[in-house]
């Protein structure tokens, strides 16, 4: 195990707002990573930084060895690394199946045709990872289900599935619990925790739920005004009077 992305003296500003400053980080392979802060502390700025949507001004960002600045999105998602952002972009008149298998099809000339990554040469290949997949997030009894008719806490789950079908090395999740009942929280937690153990995937996590936080993370970044003030494990985080006068969250009970 080693470090599989690293984030060096990345800088962004947008006109006289500097977004990120000086920006260092290092996530380790197989851990989960949570990056924490207030309201307008860069943490979404980093994010889109990492999936193509935005280029730092200056600053180094690499995974797996290889340099993500520069890149288009979709090649930086064929290099492994998916992304669940806020709002489910999930296909919402499609069923739970139909979604699950659009990762691994692409749309050409107004329909789905296969797309032939990850090594899946079939449609039948799909469907079987596909389920595989629902199965493991507990969504195979919805594989028929259009995506509209699902509650909140499973279109989050459903967006995970579309990721995780693609056999990322690295799933960054943008406030994964965001918008769900407590019940749904918790069992997103146990299902993030056993991917992690029984998956090759490592994640970076953007939440304000400290609950949430504190029972995923095998470390934590503290952004404030766009710059990591604190890196640590988690139980040196939550004492840490730059973190307190920082950023105040959710109690972590």
């Amino acid at each position: 195990m080693g470090t599989i992305l690293e984030i060096q003296n990345v800088n962004k500003r947008f006109g006289g707002l500097k977004a990120l400053d000086d920006v260092n980080l290092r996530v380790e392979e197989g851990h989960v990573h949570a990056i924490i802060g207030p309201n307008g502390a860069g943490k979404s700025t980093l994010l889109n930084c990492l999936v193509g949507r935005l280029v730092p001004d200056t600053g180094a960002v690499t995974f797996d060895g290889r340099s993500l600045i520069g890149q288009k999105p979709h090649v930086i998602n064929q290099m492994g690394v998916s992304r669940v952002f806020q709002t489910p972009e999930i296909f919402e008149d499609l069923d739970v199946l139909q979604n699950t298998m659009i990762p691994a099809l692409a749309r050409r000339d107004g329909a789905f045709k296969l797309n032939f990554w990850n090594g899946l040469s079939t449609e039948a290949e799909i469907r079987d990872m596909a389920l595989a997949t629902l199965e493991d997030m507990g969504l195979a009894d919805d594989r028929n289900m259009l995506a509209k008719n699902m509650s909140r806490g499973n279109k989050r789950r459903l967006e995970m599935a579309m990721c995780l079908v693609q056999k990322p090395k690295l799933l960054l999740l943008d406030e994964p619990t965001a918008g769900m009942a407590r019940a749904d929280t918790n069992n997103t937690i146990d299902l993030l925790k056993r991917i992690s153990q029984e998956q090759d995937v490592t994640f970076v996590v953007i939440e304000h739920d400290m609950h949430v936080v504190f029972s995923l993370a095998d470390r934590i970044s503290v952004l404030a005004q766009g710059h990591v003030i604190v890196e640590d494990d988690p139980q040196h985080i939550k004492g840490n009077k730059k973190v307190q006068e920082a950023y105040l969250g959710e109690a972590h009970a």
